[in-house]
This record gives structure tokens, C-alpha cells and sequence, in this order.
């Protein structure tokens, strides 16, 4: 178990719909696992049809893993803070405990690099659980730089959906 975690990544400011960071303000965080017990807990707390899906989940600035039901915004799972990392997660219950199998950096409220992984990686193995070693599904966002749409960019066609202005190749969605 990591003590100190080096959080000198990237940290990603919300950048989803303001009704969305709105709401979060008034509503909790997402539950922090800080153990492989903590996260079987939460598990047993959720409904078993909602088990087989992945779940939200954001790494804190402290380095914590948060979770949340899948349906939930990820800005109300981070309490409308900065993160280091958001996306999606499932897991698995093997003979040596708990893994995360399915990980993804899917998040349009945070747009997270794939760079963003070392931060879920150092949250999954500060909790003691298990992980593929890198984001089994990844996401790229980019901000277009003429109408400022947040586009996701499917098989590298770097063209923004709304005004065909081409993407940067860079992630660039805080600018």
C-alpha cells in the first residue's frame, strides 16, 4: 500500500454542461475506497443487476478512488472539484479478492487524458486491488479551437463535428 501518492499529474477542471456542476455543489462525493474491504462494501451495498455494470468513479486530488452508481455525473462523484482522473470502472471478485477489470477514461464532464492513467493506477493499488495495468477502452477529447465544441475523436479523424475545423493533436480541452 502507497502512503504518499505523487500527484504532480495533470489535474482536469470540469468542463461539462454548468447544470451539471450546479447540481453537484449541492449534492455528496462519491464514495472514497481506501481499501480492498472498503470497495467489497460498497459493492455489497449495490444492487446486483447494477454490479454487472461499470461504475462512475474519480481519482480525488488526495490520490483516492471515488465511486458512484453509473448514472451519476462525474462532477457530483468529485464534489465538483478538480480530479486526477475520471472515467468508468467494473470489477470482478476472484479467489485473491477484488479486481478492476474494465477501466476507462470515459468522462465528458472531465475529458481525461489517457495520461491520466498512473493517478488510477496508484489509487487502485493504494486501495490493495488489482488492475489490468492501463485503461482497457480510451477516450480522446479535444476542444476545437473555432467553435470551442469538446469533441471526442473517433478513428483519429481529427475534425471537429460541428464546424469541421481540424483538432489539434494535443489534449486541449482546458484552454
Amino acid at each position: 500500500m502507497t502512503d504518499a501518492l505523487d500527484l504532480r499529474g495533470r489535474r482536469y477542471d470540469y468542463a461539462g454542461p454548468a447544470e451539471h456542476f450546479a447540481s453537484a455543489a449541492s449534492g455528496g462525493r462519491g464514495t472514497a475506497i481506501t481499501s480492498m474491504i472498503e470497495a467489497e462494501k460498497w459493492l455489497a451495498g449495490r444492487d446486483p443487476g447494477e454490479r454487472d455494470e461499470p461504475f462512475t468513479f474519480v481519482v480525488d486530488l488526495v490520490g483516492f478512488l471515488r465511486l458512484a452508481p453509473r448514472r451519476s455525473e462525474h462532477v457530483g462523484c468529485a464534489g465538483g472539484e478538480q480530479v486526477l482522473s475520471a472515467g468508468e470502472i467494473a470489477f470482478t471478485c476472484r479467489a485473491d479478492g477484488l479486481a478492476a477489470t474494465q477501466i476507462s477514461n470515459q468522462s465528458t464532464g472531465y475529458c481525461p487524458d489517457q495520461a491520466s492513467w498512473p493517478a488510477v493506477a496508484a489509487a487502485l493499488e493504494r486501495a490493495g486491488l488489482s488492475h489490468p495495468g492501463g485503461f482497457t477502452d480510451t477516450h480522446i477529447f479535444r476542444r476545437c479551437p473555432r467553435c470551442r465544441q469538446i469533441n471526442v475523436v473517433k478513428d483519429d479523424h481529427y475534425v471537429c463535428a460541428v464546424c469541421d475545423e481540424t483538432l489539434p493533436g494535443r489534449w486541449n480541452v482546458d484552454i
